[in-house]
């Protein structure tokens, strides 16, 4: 599979890990679980992260394929390390 090896390969690697890192930290702050962090806390009453709280389970449709693709692709261009 020339692909993985390509430029464009560890491009995709790259664009996915990005997705992943996005999506993880929207998941942690959209969060109901802990709604009183001290960094989540002042910006609850904002009517735009009200909007964003609505969307926290679709978040998680982006983030885990993007996940299983970052870990196919990486491990067909690296191998595992053992």
């Amino acid at each position: 599979m020339d692909l993985f090896f390509s430029q464009t390969g560890a491009q995709i690697i790259f664009i996915l890990g990005v997705i992943n890192l996005i999506m993880a930290i929207l998941i942690i702050f959209t969060c109901r679980c802990i709604p009183m962090w001290k960094l989540t806390k002042p910006i609850v009453k904002f009517k735009s992260y009200q909007v964003l709280i609505k969307y926290h389970c679709y978040f998680w449709y982006i983030f885990w394929p993007s996940v299983v693709l970052h870990i196919i692709f990486t491990l067909s261009r690296l191998g595992i390390p053992f």
